[in-house]
């Protein structure tokens, strides 16, 4: 059984960052559970476009109100607390905060926690660092 509390991980190597949103890493590959979690906060007024070409993600909202717009069809939803999107099929989107959006988010298959947006909106496939 894994135990972890969020509240001991904010300040250690299981948290990322980077531009206008953080991201605390409860559960990651290393934890063999086939899949990793997190709660990431998106800073008010940040725009990001995202695109996991090979992971899939869930993400539920906790709190907070934005949108998110799949980029192949132009479809915008909104995002509020109790909302899911799941990217089944490695939609390319773009995330808008209009307050500041707490969620908690799935990846299959799961991140190390080294992973970095590379600059189309992906992470590099789970086996390798490219």
């Amino acid at each position: 059984m894994i135990i972890r509390d969020f509240n001991e991980l904010i300040n250690t190597d299981r948290t990322v960052a980077d531009a206008k949103w953080k991201s605390v890493r409860m559960l990651l590959a290393d934890d063999g559970m086939g899949f990793s979690f997190h709660i990431t906060v998106i800073e008010a007024g940040s725009e990001h476009t995202f695109h996991y070409k090979h992971h899939f993600e869930s993400v539920y909202c906790i709190s907070g109100k934005g949108a998110i717009t799949d980029l192949a069809n132009g479809e915008t939803h909104q995002i509020k607390p109790g909302v899911m999107y799941a990217l089944d099929a490695h939609d390319k989107h773009t995330l808008v905060a209009e307050e500041q959006l707490v969620l908690a988010c799935c990846f299959n298959p799961p991140v190390t926690g080294t992973e970095v947006h590379r600059e189309d909106g992906s992470y590099a496939p789970a086996s390798t660092d490219a």
